[in-house]
């Protein structure tokens, strides 16, 4: 009698799901919401240096001991670290093979190019890349402090400082905040459209709400350089 030996199984929902363009699209606006509301929680944190060194490293502190006595000392950052891994990376996978997918369907450029609907819109895959790189050097240089010679654990306020103080650095820092809001601004839209909170009443509103979001965000992280170049803060 022979066996049956066949290991064919049917795709999991989440592999489905994922298969889909509809589940590609809605894992990048999920992922999308919450390393939106993540860089609101670190703008509001980071514009403590206004408040001099003593409160900015205070709050430092305290975010390690966020949890406690339930969660041991940085269980929060490293969960909330994870997390944020987790939604980078699914969102830049999606992206990607989205782009694959919409490349493979239309194989033959067009007789002629469409005009994209905002320049936003123009610049999300290299605003991506600029981002990708920019989480990575920024890693480098305030949490692992590999890049910045003159860091020192403990010390957040000084690191800070030390690390706009190299102009260089300010100016990669302001260039990828300026691809942040552009990309918050298209990308606001995209994932209100996907999660089906769009509509004709809604629409003004929402591409308000993404306008000020973006400048908002953007115009917050460029004071933190900009106050450092300036004497503003040192």
């Amino acid at each position: 009698m022979a066996l049956d030996t066949r290991t064919d199984r049917r795709p999991s929902f989440a592999g489905l799901l994922w298969g889909s363009t509809v589940g590609k699209k809605t894992a990048m606006a999920v992922s999308g919401v919450v390393m939106l509301l993540y860089l609101v929680a670190h703008l509001l944190g980071n514009l403590k240096i206004f408040f001099g060194a003593g409160e900015f490293n205070a709050y430092g502190r305290w975010l390690r001991t966020v949890g406690e006595p339930f969660l041991h000392h940085e269980w929060f950052l490293w969960i909330a670290r994870v997390v944020l891994v987790a939604c980078v990376v699914t969102h830049g996978v999606a992206a990607y093979q989205l782009s694959r997918r919409d490349i493979a369907a239309r194989p033959t450029g067009y007789v002629h190019k469409r005009r994209r609907a905002s320049y936003a819109t123009r610049t999300m895959r290299w605003g991506g890349v600029i981002l990708a790189l920019f989480i990575v050097w920024h890693i480098l240089d305030l949490t692992t402090m590999t890049v910045n010679p003159r860091a020192e654990s403990g010390h957040p306020y000084e690191n800070l400082v030390a690390s706009f103080d190299r102009w260089y650095v300010a100016a990669f820092y302001i260039v990828a905040m300026l691809a942040l809001g552009l990309h918050i601004r298209h990308g606001f839209w995209s994932a209100a459209q996907t999660l089906g909170a769009g509509s004709r009443a809604r629409d003004r509103a929402l591409k308000t709400v993404a306008d000020v979001l973006a400048l908002v965000l953007t115009a917050g992280f460029v004071s933190l350089p900009v106050a450092v170049l300036c004497g503003w803060v040192s």
